[in-house]
């Protein structure tokens, strides 16, 4: 699965503290910078995870900024490969294939920040146990699948219902599909980046 552009500055909805650790934080935001110079260099990069955590395939997004301009956003919504990798090829594919953006310069990537978001796995949900704000939704039925974000029914002031309906909307389906079979489960996003490290 290649990772596709977000129309979204910031992916994010909410931050959430525990899962990830400083260091881990640090290695994935290394690896996405390293990523982006080792293309620019010409120089092979080294994808292994340095630790089993970090391998586990996880969904994910990259955004990059320059000068606090969003510069590039690219992610997989659904895990195909470790999280380090994931964020390897987002990082390098926000810096250069992003259709919205010129491909990343030399000089701009030593000023570049990044901010990853990282997306848990996916888990049944009962529709009344999403919380607007908490989670992002996959709905799925008959071959067809859509995703909205977390924060896209904070953004537009969705109540529970209307979030539901608007996913089944992103995947194609009638807006009731989600009570007639359509299987719908729930993420959560844990969102950092540069400047969250800077404050330690």
């Amino acid at each position: 699965m290649s990772p596709q552009p977000e129309n979204l500055a910031a992916p994010p909805g909410i931050s959430y503290q525990g899962e990830f650790t400083p260091d881990e934080r640090a290695l994935l935001l290394k690896v996405a910078h390293e990523s982006i110079l080792s293309a620019l260099d010409h120089r092979e990069l080294s994808l292994t995870p340095p630790s089993q955590h970090l391998a586990e395939p996880r969904g994910a997004f990259t955004t990059i900024y320059l000068r606090a301009h969003l510069r590039g956003c690219v992610g997989y919504v659904f895990p195909v490969v470790s999280l380090y990798r994931t964020v390897a090829e987002t990082a390098r594919t926000a810096a250069f294939e992003d259709s919205r953006f010129s491909p990343v310069t030399l000089p701009e990537a030593s000023e570049l920040e990044v901010s990853l978001s990282i997306l848990s796995p996916l888990k049944t949900i009962k529709p009344e146990e999403i919380e607007i704000g908490v989670h992002g939704l996959v709905i799925a039925h008959a071959g067809r699948r859509g995703l909205l974000l977390p924060q896209v029914p904070v953004e537009h002031q969705w109540d529970r219902v209307t979030f539901i309906e608007q996913t089944c909307r992103k995947a194609g389906l009638p807006q009731d599909a989600w009570e007639k079979g359509a299987t719908l489960q729930a993420f959560t996003a844990e969102v950092f980046g540069d400047r969250d490290l800077r404050k330690l």
